[in-house]
């Protein structure tokens, strides 16, 4: 049975992947399309199935997602003259998304804008995936399909991060088509940068480093490969002391062990972490398996897709997690773990090259079940929470300023739960201590003394810990906190001049 699965996958990838018809002259481009044809129904199938959990709740919940639909809000009120304080800036990085989501907000409605841009950006990183993995394998990765679901909806996805999502995604893509295109499509490849920075800078800084490094590697013998590994990592540990020596910087929480790639799938709670080791074991089984069958066929199918994953990973272990530049007002974070998307790509990559098996894709898709299950029923928590948010909102005055201390559970790794109440305000308040205004990193940006969003990052982020000590000038004002242990036990208060925010409920330092 397993012969007969590898006989017919071997057929299927030799003549209908796009990198194979590359290899034998036809453009890349041309072979993409003539390959979307003839796999058009299975194509829209899988889009349909990937989507699908952008549509099972009554809202996404995403982390940062909700500050960027209230901020599409915020840039509706200032079109319009109704945000006094607040002001657009001309930006040309770190907006794409906000762009579309506007735009869709315009036509659809924010609620439906929403779901139809965060449906794009999924679709572009998890079909940008697959291309990538087309072109490092040299055939089409239909037995990996579950994991880059899971991919898909992993870690980036649900911090929020949905410009540097974007940016990934169409980086990929241009990846994909400079490492197997022919010269004018390699052009084109690097063409994208101005869309990629668009969405965010460090998609154009892989786009890139990337393209530099196969286009190096191809034109080497390999015996030459291992220098050329040590060279750029080396170049890597350059950055480190240079950044460190010219910005305010910090490292990464988490151990920097676990942040591999399939971290990615590291969400909500302890349970999660079964299905880190779940991967981690079965990745390290097939390629073991694949790697002792075909010992002497080793160096084409793997090479270079695993010196650009060694060298994303030193980028983990030497890069700094935070670094503060000069120019904005918040810092630029979570990097590292920005970096595991593109980690756990380049591992799919790995596990592209392997000859394809019936049991891998049981393997994977038995994984991607129980995984979608966990988030199923972790996302309906947030979604229930949500609407606690709402009805509570629901019960003061229009127009007036929301605070908030919610804090997430101590075993989450996803943190930015907090951001249900800036969404939960469209139309109705203020989250006025919504951080993107004073970042200085996005489109929306605060006069001072405005009375809408706080001022200074630091006080936003005093707020968030539960330290803030509320002014005269903030109020009237209103703070949603949690009234016990219980993270879904949600109430509302107005606030007092001279008292910290956390006078009441849980303090979020006291909770982790």
């Amino acid at each position: 049975m397993t012969s007969n699965f590898h006989s017919r996958r071997t057929a299927v990838t030799s003549e209908d992947s796009p990198s194979r018809r590359t290899a034998r002259g036809l453009p890349a481009i041309t072979s993409a399309a003539q390959f979307v044809r003839r796999h058009s129904a299975t194509l829209t199938a899988v889009s349909a199935a990937v989507i699908l959990p952008c549509f099972w709740h009554r809202r996404i919940e995403a982390g940062d997602l909700g500050s960027h639909v209230y901020n599409a809000w915020l840039v509706q009120l200032i079109q319009h003259g109704q945000a006094p304080g607040l002001w657009i800036a001309r930006q040309w990085n770190n907006i794409l998304f906000d762009l579309l989501l506007s735009s869709l907000g315009g036509i659809f409605g924010l609620p439906t804008g929403e779901k139809i841009a965060v449906a794009v950006a999924v679709l572009i990183l998890f079909w940008g995936a697959f291309a990538l993995i087309s072109a490092a394998t040299r055939r089409a990765p239909w037995i990996l399909l579950p994991l880059l679901a899971m991919i898909t909806y992993g870690w980036t996805f649900h911090a929020g991060f949905f410009n540097y999502y974007l940016s990934i995604g169409l980086s990929f893509l241009g990846v994909a088509l400079f490492w197997r295109g022919h010269r004018w499509e390699r052009i084109v490849a690097l063409a994208m940068a101005p869309l990629i920075y668009l969405a965010h800078p460090l998609g154009v800084i892989w786009l890139f480093g990337a393209s530099a490094y196969i286009q190096i590697a191809e034109k080497v013998t390999r015996r030459y490969h291992v220098i050329l590994l040590m060279i750029s990592g080396l170049s890597l540990v350059g950055l480190h002391f240079y950044l460190a020596n010219h910005f305010k910087v910090s490292g990464v929480q988490w151990p920097l062990y676990l942040i591999n790639g399939t971290d990615q799938f590291v969400l909500f709670g302890h349970r999660y972490m079964v299905l880190y080791f779940a991967v981690i074991l079965f990745v390290v089984f097939c390629i073991a398996v694949d790697v002792r069958s075909r010992r002497e066929d080793l160096r084409p199918n793997y090479g270079l897709a695993l010196q650009l994953y060694i060298l994303t990973e030193i980028g983990i272990f030497v890069l700094p997690n935070v670094i503060q530049f000069s120019t904005w007002g918040g810092p630029l974070g979570y990097l590292v773990e920005r970096l595991s998307l593109v980690s756990v790509t380049l591992l799919c990559c790995l596990l592209g090259a392997m000859r394809p098996q019936k049991w891998h894709a049981m393997g994977f898709g038995t994984i991607a079940i129980v995984f979608f299950t966990f988030l199923y029923q972790d996302t309906s928590l947030l979604n229930r929470m949500e609407t606690r948010v709402e009805q509570l909102i629901g019960t003061i005055p229009p127009g007036q300023r929301v605070m908030e201390t919610i804090i997430r559970d101590p075993t989450w790794r996803v943190k930015f739960i907090n951001h249900m109440v800036d969404r939960a305000c469209i139309g109705h308040c203020f989250a006025y201590g919504n951080y993107e205004p004073s970042s200085e990193q996005f489109r929306v940006r605060a006069h001072p003394g405005n009375a809408i969003v706080m001022n200074w990052p630091e006080d936003m982020g005093s707020m968030e810990e539960g330290d803030y000590e509320v002014q005269e000038a903030d109020l009237p004002a209103y703070q949603i906190y949690q009234c016990s242990s219980n993270i879904a036990d949600l109430c509302i208060r107005a606030l007092e001049a001279d008292e910290q925010i956390d006078r009441l409920g849980i303090h979020p330092n006291h909770a982790r």
